[in-house]
């Protein structure tokens, strides 16, 4: 099979990235032709490009453009346009699980568990529940944890405002406020289209981060951008497979994670990053389609707990994705 990896590369994407070669070489030992295409601000060379030599099936892990991780969405519409097929979630999918006050109002309808909330832009309320501090803001069409950091726990409405007016002046966006939910964070991979199946459930581990902060997945803490050496956030987290976890609860978390998934109308692949506080009550924090890929990503690590070795991961992708299109 001809197979387009698209991609992007822009600040948004931490340094060194190793998962464009790992995915290439992934495809190759699977059989598969394969080249790059990039994109970046302008649209005409990628439309050239794929209409002059199309590909058979776009693998597309384009996760921004032009910088902006919130206009993901129109690179799947621009090859829904074009008459492609590819990989991953759908423009729907992506706009719904990218925006995470509309992810919060679909999974309510849908009664998966998330915490209480209210969005706000410019002094414009555009909902607001009965929440109660403490809070967590963040930009709601962000991923990778980008704007996240502990300034973003916030504990009473002095903090709350300040907090809103940097984070509007920084990202020209509305403002999510939502319950901190106190508890264990646990990440579940989702792989399947009609035959929706969770990995094994993988914990963000908090026992060495740092005494007096919130224990929260910053930006930090997933990259170490910090300007402590590595960062005590980094440092102090790490992924595991947990193994305290009752069959009942590892069942009920795997279930959310499927529901979520569905609930979303997502495809292929993603990750259900979740909370469970300490009453068991499972919450649905965040939704990534289109999840990162690298080899010792969650995701990856949770299909080689599976079984599924990397190559075998990334070929089980490209089937689910050529199925759909072969119905």
């Amino acid at each position: 099979m001809k197979i387009a990896l698209l991609h992007t590369q822009d600040a948004l994407e931490p340094p060194v990235d190793p998962v464009l070669d790992q995915v290439e070489a992934a495809l190759r030992h699977q059989g598969h032709e394969c080249r790059r295409l990039v994109v970046d601000d302008t649209v005409q060379p990628l439309v050239t490009s794929l209409n002059d030599d199309r590909p058979d099936l776009v693998f597309n892990i384009a996760e921004s453009f032009a910088g902006k991780s919130a206009l993901e969405s129109n690179i799947a519409a621009l090859l829904n346009l074009l008459g492609l097929r590819y990989t991953g979630s759908s423009p729907a999918g992506l706009i719904l699980a990218g925006d995470k006050t509309l992810t919060k109002k679909v999974l309510t309808f849908h009664s998966i568990l998330t915490a209480r909330f209210a969005t706000v832009f410019r002094g414009n309320v555009d909902w607001a529940g009965d929440i109660a501090f403490p809070l967590i803001v963040k930009p709601p069409q962000e991923d990778a944890s980008l704007g996240i950091t502990q300034k973003s726990i916030v504990n009473d409405v002095k903090e709350l405002l300040q907090t809103i007016s940097s984070m509007q002046t920084e990202f020209q966006s509305p403002v999510l406020a939502e319950e901190f939910i106190d508890g264990r964070e646990f990440y579940v991979a989702v792989l399947g289209n009609s035959d929706v199946k969770a990995l094994p459930i993988i914990e963000l581990d908090f026992s060495g981060y740092p005494e007096g902060r919130p224990r929260i997945a910053s930006w930090e803490a997933k990259w170490g951008d910090a300007g402590d050496e590595k960062g005590a956030e980094f440092e102090g987290t790490k992924s595991i497979f947990p193994t305290d976890l009752t069959d009942e609860l590892a069942t009920r978390i795997k279930r959310v994670a499927i529901d979520a998934f569905n609930a979303l109308r997502l495809r292929d692949y993603a990750r259900v990053d979740l909370r469970v506080n300490a009453k068991d009550e499972i919450y649905v924090i965040e939704v990534n389609p289109n999840c990162y890929l690298e080899e010792k990503s969650e995701f990856a690590s949770a299909a080689a707990k599976e079984g599924i070795e990397y190559p075998a991961l990334i070929g089980r992708i490209v089937e689910l994705a050529s199925a759909r299109y072969s119905r």
